[in-house]
């Protein structure tokens, strides 16, 4: 099923799904609770929205593992449950999947840090990411997508542990900050020496997801795309986080603000584009929409 999917980048934009976290939350994930649980407690929401951002156009959803290293699971006393989340996180999506579309496997960032920042190797990290590599294959994922990453040194660790025992494609998307002088990440890795050491390492793909805004994701792309010839990602986030007065999380972009940039994003380079933070079905169906008009 991977194949198919990476030939068909070279014809056309593919559409990635939205925000899974926003989507649980709305639905009652409580703050604290490790959203990866859901998978086998409230399998039926998980599951209705995977269906939801199917219905919407996406071509690939993403799975409900973003949390889901043993490392990450450890803080919620989960583990040692890792395999079992996140292959059920991957059997969930497969099973609303229609064919023809696709599933890629959720790895987000340990929240951890590596030495000499924090206390971990990066044979820690990759034990990890294999662990949950191996749990996403073994559940029906057709790409692993190593996502939101601050620490190019960790994406690497990622890699290379979802390559010791996954023969699948990896995607990979750093999270940049913009500053004058160019897009960076959180550890000071920029756009391009990250995109150029990603390639080095074997991933199939490479982009930007989460902490900018729609606005600012078409320069991202640009100096992403300066270092590489992969397809890009890019998955913006609905403007910046707002609290309301009820202590929920909004974001500052409305839709139509935000998916009037979807063109620039995708003249850009952008080979697979979906959102992020705050975005939903309603985003991927009017991306869908502008998508189709771009093709025409």
């Amino acid at each position: 099923m991977t194949r198919p999917l990476l030939d068909l980048v070279k014809t056309r934009t593919v559409l990635l799904d939205g925000a899974m976290g926003t989507e649980l939350m709305a639905r009652g994930l409580a703050q604290g609770v490790a959203p990866e649980l859901w998978n086998v407690e409230r399998p039926e929401i998980v599951k209705d929205i995977h269906a939801a951002y199917f219905a919407a156009g996406a071509d690939v959803v993403s799975t409900n593992s973003f949390g889901g290293t043993p490392l990450k699971l450890s803080a919620h006393g989960l583990g040692g449950r890792a395999y079992e989340l996140n292959f059920t996180a991957a059997r969930l999506a497969r099973e609303a999947a229609p064919a023809g579309r696709y599933v890629a496997g959720s790895m987000g960032p340990t929240g951890k840090f590596l030495k000499p920042q924090g206390e971990f190797s990066e044979e820690d990290f990759g034990a990890a990411y294999a662990e949950q590599a191996r749990a996403l294959s073994d559940g029906g994922a057709d790409v692993l997508l190593v996502e939101t990453q601050y620490d190019l040194r960790e994406a690497v660790a990622a890699i290379r542990g979802a390559r010791r025992v996954s023969p699948l494609p990896v995607f990979v998307t750093m999270t940049f900050n913009a500053f004058p002088r160019g897009y960076f990440t959180l550890m000071g890795d920029s756009a391009a020496k990250s995109a150029a050491e990603l390639d080095k390492e074997g991933a199939v793909a490479v982009g930007a997801n989460c902490t900018l805004a729609s606005d600012q994701m078409a320069g991202c792309v640009r100096a992403l795309q300066a270092a590489t010839a992969l397809p890009l990602i890019a998955q913006a986030n609905a403007g910046q986080p707002v609290v309301g007065p009820d202590g929920r999380i909004g974001y500052s972009q409305a839709l139509e603000d935000y998916v009037r940039f979807v063109p620039e994003i995708v003249r850009a380079g952008a080979r697979f584009v979906g959102g992020c933070c705050g975005t939903n079905p309603s985003f991927i169906r009017a991306m869908a929409r502008v998508i189709q008009e771009e093709r025409s």
